[in-house]
């Protein structure tokens, strides 16, 4: 009986030991390291160059992908349990993309808030009609239909950045998918930093708490000097 004890008692503290090792974040940065974030370590890191191949529309063997490469750091994280990039414009899972743009000088001369906002997806009127006409143009039925807007807030950022937060739906095929997206211009307006979450309506509303501790995460380092 003694014996029997003492097994418990010893695959109890290997069991506790063993859940104390599991970290509860994944702390992210960007490559020059400006940007911080933390995702809950239920999360799985994916290689996001698919998803910067397909929203530039650039051919991975070009110069402009190559440039492209040079100036934009990525990253994406997802909570299926069979994780895939795929899952960035539609999933019944908590989806994260990050990403920093080093901006040109043409890009820093027309940064503005509503540029922030439509960094990755068409989210102000202007953009979706721009979109709506290209996409005609081509006779091919559009990925972003019946766009709706649920908040739209200017952040208050110290050190002269500028950022938004939006959550907007947008059908996607089917289903229809909420979108939460952050992103900031630091102060030099030399980088953009962007965040997009999102899954379907009904997966968002079940984790909103928890977008909102990843969203609240995303924040610009100071660098020193």
């Amino acid at each position: 009986m003694t014996k029997t004890r003492a097994l418990i008692a010893l695959m109890v503290t290997v069991t506790l030991l063993s859940a104390c090792g599991q970290p509860e974040f994944t702390y992210v940065r960007d490559r020059d390291g400006t940007t911080y974030f933390k995702v809950p370590s239920s999360f799985k890191q994916l290689d996001a160059n698919p998803i910067e191949v397909y929203l530039s529309g650039d051919h991975p063997s070009s110069a402009a992908a190559a440039l492209r490469a040079q100036r934009v750091w990525s990253t994406a994280f997802d909570q299926s349990a069979d994780p895939s990039v795929d899952h960035l414009l539609g999933s019944k899972d908590p989806f994260v993309y990050a990403t920093v743009h080093q901006l040109t000088e043409e890009q820093r001369d027309a940064v503005s808030l509503n540029r922030l906002r439509d960094f990755v997806l068409p989210v102000t009127e202007q953009v979706r009609e721009i979109y709506a006409q290209q996409v005609a143009a081509t006779g091919e039925t559009p990925v972003f239909r019946n766009f709706e807007l649920l908040d739209d807030q200017v952040l208050s950022l110290d050190d002269g950045a500028k950022g938004v937060r939006v959550r907007f739906n947008y059908q996607v095929g089917a289903d229809v998918q909420t979108f939460d997206h952050t992103a900031i211009l630091d102060g030099k307006g030399d980088t953009v930093s962007v965040m997009l979450l999102g899954c379907q309506v009904t997966c968002y509303r079940r984790h909103a708490g928890e977008f909102d501790k990843i969203a609240s995460s995303f924040k610009l380092l100071r660098m020193p000097g």
